[in-house]
């Protein structure tokens, strides 16, 4: 049983990984003022969506299996207002909540997976922790990169396997397990490309 969990939790992690990462590779490609536009008035930036996950971030994982994942402090109606943020302070605390998340899951035990933690005092497993946090990273990652390819139109450099490529891109994944370097004809795919 033990196996089965760590091989969830190591799934969990580079799916984490992956997602930020994701995200990250769209924000890189948007200006400054496109980070900080809404498409209309009902829409969050990419700013604000950063702000949402960091906040969500820093309150669902610091002390994880100790306290409430909603901590008294955190103010969420703040997470979607630009009040004095900055594309830069926003992308630092950005990544100082990715590291809290990091810094909870990484150290965690097959015995830790028995215990309930809870969120607005309704109790979950860890593992019903995990993936309700995984799920909502993951849509507003979602958002972020539609923003981001919405801003960039033709400019946008895609981040998964390219429109009309599925069989280069088919030809190149075998090709790694085959250990030659690429395809012949030249076509480049990113590292995020082989994951996918």
């Amino acid at each position: 049983m033990s196996q089965i969990v760590e091989n969830y939790l190591s799934d969990a992690i580079g799916s984490f990984r992956n997602y930020k990462k994701l995200a990250e590779r769209a924000i890189e490609q948007v200006s400054d003022e496109e980070f900080l536009a809404a498409i209309d008035d009902e829409a969050n930036s990419i700013a604000l969506i950063v702000k949402h996950i960091a906040g969500n971030l820093r309150s669902r994982w610091t002390d994880f299996l100790t306290s409430d994942g909603e901590k008294p402090e955190r103010n969420r109606d703040a997470e979607f207002e630009l009040i004095g943020d900055t594309r830069e302070s926003l992308m630092q605390f950005w990544d100082d909540g990715w590291r809290i998340l990091f810094r909870a899951l990484e150290p965690l035990s097959p015995e830790d997976f028995s215990k309930t933690i809870t969120i607005r005092s309704e109790p979950h497993s860890v593992v019903e922790a995990i993936n309700r946090q995984l799920t909502h990273y993951s849509y507003h990652i979602g958002q972020i990169v539609l923003l981001a390819k919405h801003f960039r139109s033709s400019e946008w450099k895609t981040l998964s396997v390219p429109k009309n490529r599925s069989a280069e891109f088919n030809q190149f994944v075998s090709d790694q397990k085959d250990g030659k370097k690429g395809l012949e004809r030249g076509l480049e795919f990113t590292e995020s490309e082989n994951e996918k």
